[in-house]
């Protein structure tokens, strides 16, 4: 029996008018899905499951999905730009598969519209929450994968993407260096950076923040600006091209 059959028996029927939404979603997004079932688990939020009965989320689906879009933007990258050093590859797929660039895409395609999330989830807002929106874009990434295979599911990756390349090519994007730099640290340390003031310095009217970024009591980045926040983001660029950038 296919995984995709045992998928189907294990798992409840869908109602007509969610099968109906899912059929709108597939259709906005000019893609087909063999098992509804499957797409609707990708759609699956864990604050909708019952504490006294067990169902699943989309969690695995989108620990698959994170993985699958990682090699299709590797690959991608690696065939395009075969004279770049790795260091500078890094530096794109850092950006496009951020949280800020997936949970912009997720609400660009209208994941927020079908989500299936608890109530109070959705009375804070869960639909608009980046890193909701995020996990539901790799999830469905999963289950596509899952339902077509890699050819399919890296075009429609490639589709969403690879305008995100390009405008990193073209300078064409912001760099929000805190959330880069504490993404790759927590996914390759399993920690949080931590940020710790330095010293300031100047009369109230002009004065100067040194913040220093540190990693599991390391000092990875020293930097400096007229607030708080740009000290940070000067900190957390200093640290990122540190061990990212740097040959």
């Amino acid at each position: 029996m296919s995984f995709l059959k045992k998928f189907k028996e294990s798992n409840s029927v869908l109602t007509r008018s969610r099968l109906v939404e899912l059929k709108t979603l597939t259709k906005e997004l000019d893609i087909r899905f063999r098992s509804y079932e499957l797409l609707n688990l990708a759609l699956t939020h864990r604050s909708v499951i019952s504490k006294s009965h067990h169902k699943l989320n989309n969690e695995r689906l989108e620990f698959l999905g994170d993985s699958v879009l990682g090699l299709a933007v590797t690959e991608y990258l690696y065939l395009k730009f075969p004279n770049s050093k790795e260091g500078d590859l890094a530096k794109i797929k850092s950006y496009v598969v951020s949280e800020e660039v997936l949970s912009q895409i997720g609400f660009n395609i209208g994941l927020d519209r079908f989500l299936l999330i608890g109530k109070g989830e959705e009375a804070s807002g869960g639909r608009k929450k980046k890193a909701i929106l995020e996990d539901a874009f790799e999830a469905l990434l999963g289950a596509y994968y899952l339902d077509v295979g890699y050819k399919k599911s890296k075009s429609f990756i490639l589709s969403l993407l690879a305008p995100e390349i390009d405008k990193v090519l073209d300078g064409d994007y912001k760099k929000d260096y805190k959330t880069i730099f504490q993404e790759y640290i927590q996914k390759k340390r399993k920690v949080c950076p931590k940020y710790k003031l330095l010293r300031k310095s100047g009369p109230d009217h002009d004065t100067m923040f040194i913040y220093q970024v540190i990693v599991s009591g390391e000092v990875m980045g020293t930097g400096r600006g007229k607030s708080r926040k740009i000290a940070e983001q000067s900190a957390a660029k200093t640290a990122y091209k540190k061990i990212i950038e740097t040959p």
